[in-house]
């Protein structure tokens, strides 16, 4: 089993900066992927971004591309999204997750909420 913990939410004005983590424990050895998902009211859960664990290659979804960076500490277990020009839209929960065998995302952590005013 593997355990998600997420912290660093809040709220913050629109062209602000929020920097997401997210600590795993457990069964990390065999981590494939780690990402970052958001749900905003009444939408679905979209992906936001991915790093590989041991490549360190890095994916976006077009939305956030230039805005927001993610980053790994593998001595930490811990992945990070550096989020700067928020924008209202980016509100949302967001949620860490961990590919542990390389066939999607399996573990899951509670969210943090992310609130952006215009």
């Amino acid at each position: 089993q593997m355990q998600l913990v997420e912290s660093g939410g809040g709220l913050v004005q629109a062209g602000g900066s929020l920097r997401l983590s997210c600590a795993a424990s457990g069964r990390t050895r065999s981590m494939y992927d780690m990402g970052w998902f958001r749900q905003a009211p009444g939408k679905e859960r979209e992906f936001v971004a991915a790093i590989n664990w041991s490549a360190g290659s890095e994916y976006y979804a077009d939305s956030v591309k230039g805005r927001f960076t993610i980053s790994r500490d593998n001595a930490k277990n811990t992945v990070y999204l550096q989020m700067n020009t928020l924008k209202p839209e980016d509100t949302a929960i967001y949620y860490c997750a961990a590919n542990s065998k390389g066939i999607g995302y399996d573990y899951w952590g509670q969210g943090t909420q992310v609130t952006v005013s215009s």
